[in-house]
């Protein structure tokens, strides 16, 4: 009788596996609760969009105090530890970092931006979410599709209730009244190809 995927057991990582595979690795990995997941690579979309994201808010951000990060700066996730890497993050006055088993992970993110994969959208939505809003300095969260036009903007507000906005025209923009920056959607889909279409 063939063995069902539903029989095999799973193996549980350990977070000293965990930091033994991101000290031997080139590639950037998440740990969740006992599960490993590679978050290098992926799509050429998925690189586009990241890229411009980080380009369109160094452009709007410059001159100022805040400052974007990459994909490769890990956020520390204190309730689900220890860290996760965004697509993007942003940062004001001074970054702090939490130094663990030699990654830096910052501490004080305000902006964070995800692009979705079909393999990730629904973790980033809510289990990812819901981790990020542990942490103090967090106020915008972006979710950038990227196999249609829709970015999902989460802004927090005064009273530390989240307000939803779902951006899907190529002519409008958002913006990021933490860190005092507008996106538009032509900047964050810039190259990117939708059902044969290269938005330019």
């Amino acid at each position: 009788m063939a063995t069902q995927p539903q029989d095999l057991q799973r193996h549980y990582y350990t977070l000293e596996e965990y930091y033994a595979l991101e000290g031997a690795s080139d590639a950037r990995w998440e740990y969740w609760k006992g599960n490993i997941y590679c978050m290098s690579g992926g799509t050429p979309e998925h690189g586009i969009i990241s890229s411009n994201a980080h380009a369109a808010l160094a452009f709007g951000l410059r001159g100022g105090e805040c400052r974007p990060l990459t994909g490769d700066t890990a956020i520390w996730t204190p309730q689900n530890p220890p860290y996760k890497y965004p697509d993007a993050s942003v940062v004001c006055g001074e970054p702090q970092f939490k130094r663990i088993e030699g990654v830096g992970a910052l501490i004080n993110p305000v902006v964070i931006v995800e692009v979705l994969s079909p393999s990730t959208a629904v973790r980033d939505h809510e289990a990812k979410f819901t981790l990020y809003q542990t942490i103090e300095s967090f106020r915008e969260y972006l979710l950038v599709a990227q196999d249609q036009l829709r970015v999902t903007h989460y802004i927090r507000k005064a009273n530390g209730a989240w307000e939803r906005r779902d951006v899907t025209d190529m002519d409008s923009s958002l913006t990021l009244e933490s860190v005092g920056c507008v996106l538009t959607m032509g900047d964050v889909y810039d190259g990117v190809t939708f059902s044969g279409e290269i938005i330019s």
